[in-house]
Parts: C-alpha cells; structure tokens; sequence
C-alpha cells in the first residue's frame, strides 16, 4: 500500500524564491489528507496534477496565516464544484469561528457540510481512526497554540509468495486465512500450510511525523520517536540561532539534533526562511548532524518505507 507525502509549499511566512507557504498532501492508499494550507495551495494542487477532490480531512497545525489562509479559498472551490461529501477540519480553538464567519459575510451556504474537531496543545490525542491508520496530534512550541501530526499505520498488509501459492494451487479459503495471520489445519488438528512458508515476513507498521513550526524542543521525543519520516521545520541556519530563539522556529543543525534522539529513519526539513535563495547549506547543516537528510522540495513525492 502507497504510503506518501507530497510537498505543496515548502517556505515559511512570505512566497519567495519561487517557494510557497506551508502544505503537504498525504496519501494512505486510497485516502487523501491535506496538512496545513498555506495561501498558494489551491494552485499547487492544480500544478502538481494532485486529485484534490479526494480529500476528505484538512489538518490545520495553527493559526499563523502562512498554515491556513489557502483554506477558505479550497472550501470555496469544493461548493463551486458540488461537493456533497462532508469535509473534515482538524484544527485549533478559533478556526471553526474563521470559517463560519467568512461564510456569514459572503451570505454563503454551502452544498457539503463541515464537520470539525478542535486540537487540544497538550499531550498525545486520537483525532481520527480509518481501517488501518490512525492520525494522532501532539503539542509543539512556538508563539501561539501549535500541533503536529503523526500518520500511525496499523498492521502492514500480509503478501502472499505467489510462487507457493501457484505451485500449491491453494483453495481460496485457505488464502484468505493466510491473508488474516492464521496458519491452516485440517480438520483434525494437523498442520497443512504455514504462514511462514506461504507469507513474506510482515514488516512493522509505517510512521510519518510532521512538525510544523516549533522551537527546538526535546519533548517532542516521545511523540515522534522511531517514525520512518519526520518533517521537521528548519527555518533558518544555526548563524541565525538568535533569531530562530526569539521567534520560536528552528535551525537545520536542531532539525538533525532531533531526528537523532528521536531514532527515526529519514529526515524531512523545510519551512524556509525568504532569507535563502539557495537550500544547500540548510541541506549541509542539517546532514552534519544527521545524514539521512533530504531537503523538502515543492512537487516532489516522499514515500514513507
């Protein structure tokens, strides 16, 4: 099952360089999520050719303009275009009052409805539950209340060695107790075919942890721990470390330091300041301390393994 993020914005507070205000899609199989929704991502979505009707739940991280200003043109969009199917908005205290607002004074009503769930800033918190993974929102530090996101796979689904199967040729009843981990007996008890000998080894569940904008923060561990993918903001260089300080971001150098502690396999950064033309030496700052580093690059797809 294709598990994979896809960068729509990868800048910080203004456009610049070419590069976009924050947003990220997210595909799980089937099922498309939208994390934040900075003011370009209506275009991005179009650029990249992303099937952005598909998308069912919008994750806001907070309030800064530069995470959610795209998100009431998309809204406007979806009824422009008769959407029916509800919408789901996971965000902070206040969002809800955004929307319903602009909707008030534009006299507009929409044709789909809006169901939303408000962020709690503390702890780990449940916010969705599908067939086979969970989306779960964890504090981060920055000016105002801020969340991240962690995508939990549940189980990773059992492949078959088709091979043994073909050469076996095995009833359909017995593939699909293979499929749910079972081994197959006979009526009496006896062994016939085994997972192990049928079934590749299951591998472990998949995780993708993003954190938006966040000052550097050691309790965030917990939450992000052994993730495959952690996005990760690093606004600016560590010669900027005194400007990162006063407005609660990130360098690249603290990104990596993070993704060490953390155990996770690949490093995502991104949120860059305008300040960059050139990502290069964020790229080398963050991979002196942490190698398996990859710079967030607008279009580009990133699969989680």
């Amino acid at each position: 099952m294709e598990f994979q993020v896809t960068i729509l914005g990868a800048n910080s507070a203004v456009p610049a360089h070419g590069r976009n205000q924050t947003s990220q899609f997210v595909e799980f199989g089937r099922i498309s999520f939208l994390v934040d929704c900075g003011e370009a991502t209506q275009h991005q979505l179009k650029r990249f050719k992303v099937k952005y009707s598909r998308i069912d739940h919008i994750f806001i991280s907070h309030l800064h303009g530069d995470h959610y200003l795209g998100l009431m043109g998309l809204i406007s969009t979806f009824h422009l275009n008769n959407r029916v199917r509800p919408l789901h908005i996971y965000g902070p205290k206040g969002l809800d009052e955004i929307i319903t607002i602009q909707l008030k004074y534009a006299a507009t009503f929409l044709k789909f409805p809006i169901y939303f769930k408000e962020t709690i800033p503390s702890g780990k918190n449940l916010l969705l539950e599908l067939d086979n993974i969970r989306i779960y929102s964890f504090p981060l530090k920055h000016r105002i209340p801020c969340t991240g996101f962690s995508f939990e796979e549940k189980n990773r689904p059992i492949k078959l060695i088709k091979e043994k199967i073909q050469e076996k040729k095995l009833d359909i009843v017995y593939i699909h107790q293979l499929l749910q981990g079972k081994d197959v007996y006979d009526g009496k008890g006896n062994l016939l075919y085994s997972q192990a000998e049928f079934c590749h080894p299951t591998l472990a569940p998949r995780k993708y942890a993003y954190c938006s904008d966040t000052c550097f923060d050691l309790t965030l561990i917990p939450y992000i721990e052994d993730a495959d993918l952690l996005y990760h903001e690093a606004t600016f260089m560590e010669s900027e470390l005194d400007r990162a300080r006063s407005t609660m971001h990130s360098t690249a150098q603290q990104a990596g330091l993070i993704a060490i502690k953390a155990g996770v396999k690949t490093l995502l950064i991104g949120h860059y300041s305008g300040r960059y033309i050139d990502l290069e030496p964020l790229l080398l700052e963050a991979r002196e301390v942490f190698s398996q580093t990859l710079l967030s690059e607008e279009g580009q797809s990133y699969s989680i393994q």
